[in-house]
């Protein structure tokens, strides 16, 4: 199962960074959160990314480019008139990463469906590049499966500064609203489970994916909220980048499921 992970916008509440960098690539513990992500995922088992860029997707390119560099010991030998480069130990991830620039102003929902042809007609994970969680993915899954609706959604319950869901007592939603201010309850956290069949309800780039696919599946009764009550948070501000960065350097980060 591919996971397709929404990393193009630009990060305008995080301007502190993101005017050198696309936000998904902001450090924590020196590694960018899309890495972090990525090793949630990777340690249960679902290795094939496929990465939606747009702002400075030059950058993440780049990044996964030196990957292999930047995570093995070289020696570079100049003598004798040569340029060789002897790899003494390296550690790489059982990855395959596909990056797609997906334009610089396409909206979410556009973003997806302009990697449509790298899904094929299969289930697949979604999230966003800026929150990190300890959500059990296999369980997820399992849900997903279990109640066989076009869409779930990992929902958690922040505080009153997101939207709500209308969600009954059998995780099923009824009405997927954007989020606001004073609205507090449930929210859309990321970490989804699509069917293919959602990228139907796509129209183009213009379409923001949360105002209209998401709103009629919930509408359709095609919508299931996965209910997580552990760790979740989002970056969207620096605080918020110095909350997870706090977390890391104490050795107490509820996302770092892996070894």
């Amino acid at each position: 199962m591919k996971v397709v992970i929404l990393a193009g916008g630009f990060g305008t509440r995080f301007s502190e960074e993101s005017h050198l960098k696309p936000k998904p690539m902001i450090e924590i513990g020196e590694k960018p959160i899309l890495w972090h992500i990525m090793k949630m995922y990777s340690y249960y088992g679902y290795n094939e990314f496929v990465i939606c860029c747009g702002y400075k997707q030059h950058v993440i390119k780049e990044w996964f480019a030196d990957y292999y560099l930047h995570n093995s010991d070289i020696t570079f030998d100049f003598r004798n008139g040569e340029n060789q480069m002897i790899v003494h130990n390296n550690y790489l991830e059982p990855w395959k990463v596909t990056l797609v620039d997906t334009g610089l102003h396409t909206m979410t929902g556009g973003r997806v469906r302009r990697v449509r042809e790298h899904l094929g007609n299969e289930t697949f994970l979604l999230t966003y590049g800026d929150g990190v969680a300890d959500i059990n993915i296999p369980e997820l899954v399992d849900f997903h499966r279990k109640n066989g609706k076009m869409v779930t959604i990992t929902t958690v319950m922040p505080g009153g500064r997101f939207g709500i869901l209308d969600m009954q007592e059998d995780g099923s939603i009824k009405s997927f609203k954007e989020k606001k201010k004073e609205d507090g309850g449930w929210i859309n956290a990321g970490f989804m489970v699509l069917e293919p069949e959602l990228l139907d309800l796509i129209e183009g780039d213009d379409t923001v994916l949360e105002r209209y696919p998401l709103a009629e599946a919930a509408r359709r009764g095609q919508m299931d909220g996965y209910k997580h009550k552990g760790f979740w948070q989002c970056m969207d501000t620096l605080r918020e980048k110095q909350i997870l960065e706090k977390m890391w350097e104490s050795g107490n980060a509820p996302w770092k499921i892996w070894d």
